[in-house]
């Protein structure tokens, strides 16, 4: 593949059924292509886990996928409130969702640690009032 295959996902941000519909195209995309597994999977949670962030913080965005031969690009964008503190975010547990969130079961504060966990590489740029964009990187050799 000499060119990435490039996929758009608008991130609805007012229904949290619809939350997790580009992770699922985009698994379905890389089985296609005969990916590993375990790259699928990785690559996957990832990008739920953004997906959910963007309908829960920022009222949606838009999730840019691109695929290489060597690796796998997600860029989510929003242009939600931005974060305050980066480093309190990535803290395991740190939340700031709102209790009807959490009662539907989103919220528990694992989106930005596990983004972080499954992929190879992760960067945040954030301005508080002007949104989002978290770049992640899976690397498929």
């Amino acid at each position: 593949m000499s060119e990435p295959i490039r996929i758009t996902y608008e991130v609805d941000g007012e229904d949290f059924m619809s939350a997790g519909t580009a992770s699922t195209d985009m698994k379905r995309v890389l089985r296609q292509l005969g990916l590993d597994s375990e790259i699928i999977r990785r690559a996957a949670i990832a990008m739920y886990e953004g997906e959910i962030n963007m309908v829960i913080h920022a009222h949606g965005g838009v999730a840019e996928v691109a695929i290489y031969e060597d690796r796998i690009e997600m860029n989510l964008i929003d242009h939600g409130p931005g974060i305050p503190d980066v480093e309190l975010a990535m803290s395991a547990g740190y939340s700031t969702a709102a209790e009807n969130i959490r009662e539907l079961g989103f919220g528990a504060g694992m989106g930005l640690p596990n983004m972080k966990k499954y992929t190879d590489e992760m960067t945040i740029e954030t301005e508080v009032g002007k949104g989002t964009t978290v770049r992640m990187v899976v690397r498929t050799v």
